[in-house]
């Protein structure tokens, strides 16, 4: 399989439209916080299949060509395969404001490529590390997020409690620094 990582611009931001972002929960993340940080469990629960729907463009057009922010592209043989939007947080670092590997493509290797490109991205900006969200039912991107040296350092059980259908989801704040 042959991986290339691209800047997102007008002409190729659409190939995000193309992704298949669902994907099947069966375990989740049972968090306990102690003076010595976060720690967690994977538990299972009884499956069933996470959609995103499609309102509207993946790639929003304040992502391209901006200084203050960044998307990416990732193709495995010439193929759609996943994407990412970055830019800059209130606090210093750099957000990734969502990443997604198209269910085809998952577990090789794309999601750590686009990882890859966000530190580099972050680098490039002078920036000292990394923050991003996600939830505790989206064990293999926590997964990968530990394996690219974040670390869990905060949740919120209350984000999502308005949101139909993700109501006792809870959030999960992951951080990458230098060293």
């Amino acid at each position: 399989m042959s991986t290339r990582i691209q800047a997102a611009s007008a002409a190729n931001a659409a190939d995000a439209n193309a992704l298949d972002l669902a994907f099947e929960v069966d375990s989740r993340l049972l968090l306990s916080a102690t003076p010595a940080g976060i720690s967690y469990e994977i538990i299972p629960v009884q499956p069933y299949l996470k959609t995103y729907p499609a309102d509207g463009e993946r790639i929003p057009a304040e992502y391209l060509n901006s200084a203050e922010s960044a998307a990416f592209l990732a193709y495995a043989d010439g193929c759609p395969a996943g994407m990412i939007l970055l830019s800059t947080g209130w606090n210093g670092l750099a957000v990734i404001d969502d990443i997604a590997i198209s269910s085809a493509w998952r577990r090789r290797g794309i999601g750590a490529a686009l990882v890859a490109q966000a530190k580099e991205w972050a680098r490039q900006q002078g920036l000292p590390g990394i923050m991003l969200e996600t939830q505790d039912n989206n064990v293999a991107a926590c997964r990968l997020y530990e394996r690219c040296g974040f670390a869990l350092k905060g949740f919120d059980r209350g984000l999502y409690a308005a949101q139909d259908g993700v109501s006792a989801e809870t959030a999960l704040f992951w951080y990458y620094l230098e060293s």
